[in-house]
């Protein structure tokens, strides 16, 4: 397998202000084409100005950034922005301006033709996973969610090869956050894309980037992959921005959710009707259900609670399921899957492959029964309260 070209590179770069307030100093940094970089550090770290550098909205003070081969001195400013994708934590997106226009900004900078524009803003509407008819909606008319997807897809419209995320989520509900994490990532992997993510949030660095680098006052502590990391700290600083909890997962075999998930999730078709759907709970004994097309593929879910507030002969599963749902991959990590589950108070989160076809459930019951050992490493207990455990785990075990 070839060796990744390095498509960024910091030596010995320093920011200073003032001549004596050093924000930066003695970075050096490679990032290869095809990474998921995440810069975490805590406030005032220096991890979005070392960001920020790249594009040149913040000119370094010594050292050198070298972007594709060529020290980035030698840019003109404004075209080096236009060839590298930028996105913030509000979005960005112009309000007078349409969610088509919003996202062929730069290409129209760079004078593409109009078809070529067109084209652009179909493909990515669809990236973004919202209907084409959204284009010639206004920003005030999408939810922040939908928004802060316009604003990720609009930094891949002049398709550059390298991305500059800002804390893109760091405003949004959990959920949301979950699912732009999930679109991202995606995105990243399918494309091929290079990112950089400034983020002060462990899980979400664990979760998107193949390659971490931690930073304080101004100095880079650690650079490595997530794994290395969990497992070789490299100081204390490290070991409690981590945190125990974490660091003692990281000690045990690592297992993933196709280890411990069921192949045969309650689920219904979106034709159903909402009597059918009521049965196949009747007969499955929950009170709610996964909802797929006919292919299979993934679609969101529907609980009895809204079939009673909505019931009619004539509706259908169609008319009313939801579609806010966290999803996960077979190979995703069984640390993230817990989280999600036990912390955030989740009864079960849906397993899908690469096309989002539905293959299987992670139940909170099934997590419950293996989480003692395999992500925190406690012995068996006869009073799970003296365990110190989370409480989460033990609150609601029983009605799982």
């Amino acid at each position: 397998m070839a060796t990744a070209k390095e498509i960024v590179s910091f030596r010995d770069v320093a920011k200073i202000y003032h001549g004596r307030a050093v924000a930066v100093s003695d970075v050096n940094i490679t990032v290869k084409e095809g990474e998921f970089v995440c810069f975490i550090g805590t406030s005032g770290s220096g991890k979005t100005t070392t960001m920020r550098m790249i594009n040149r909205m913040i000119e370094p003070s010594k050292g050198s950034i070298i972007f594709k081969g060529k020290n980035i001195r030698k840019y003109d400013p404004v075209k080096l922005r236009r060839t590298i994708g930028y996105v913030i934590q509000n979005n960005g997106l112009m309000p007078h301006m349409t969610i088509k226009d919003n996202i062929t900004l730069v290409p129209k900078l760079l004078k593409w033709p109009q078809e070529k524009m067109d084209k652009k803003a179909t493909e990515l509407i669809k990236l973004a996973e919202l209907p084409e008819s959204y284009l010639d909606r206004y920003p005030a008319e999408l939810s922040g969610g939908q928004q802060q997807r316009i604003g990720v897809v609009r930094a891949l419209a002049a398709d550059q090869d390298i991305i500059l995320m800002d804390e893109p989520f760091g405003a949004l509900d959990p959920i949301t956050r979950d699912n732009l994490q999930d679109l991202v990532k995606h995105l990243q992997e399918t494309l091929g894309k290079t990112i950089v993510f400034v983020t002060h949030d462990m899980d979400e660095a664990l979760k998107l980037a193949t390659h971490i680098v931690i930073m304080d006052s101004g100095k880079v502590i650690q650079d490595d992959t997530p794994d290395n990391i969990l497992q070789h700290p490299a100081n204390d600083f490290v070991k409690n921005l981590l945190g125990e909890e974490r660091l003692l997962q990281a000690q045990q075999n690592t297992l993933s959710v196709g280890d411990i998930m069921s192949k045969n999730p309650a689920r219904i078709t979106l034709g159903k009707s909402l009597s059918e759907a009521i049965w196949e709970m009747s007969t499955k004994h929950v009170d709610s259900l996964l909802v797929t097309d006919d292919n299979n593929k993934l679609k969101g879910y529907i609980d009895l609670e809204t079939i009673n507030e909505h019931y009619s002969k004539d509706s259908s599963v169609s008319d009313i399921y939801a579609n806010n749902l966290i999803k996960v991959k077979k190979t995703s990590f069984l640390r993230d899957t817990s989280e999600r589950i036990l912390k955030q108070g989740y009864k079960y989160v849906p397993v899908v492959d690469n096309d989002n076809t539905l293959i299987g459930i992670v139940t909170r019951a099934s997590l419950v029964n293996v989480v003692y050992d395999a992500i925190w490493g406690k012995e068996e207990l006869e009073n799970p309260e003296d365990a110190n455990l989370p409480a989460s785990i033990t609150k609601g075990s029983e009605n799982a």
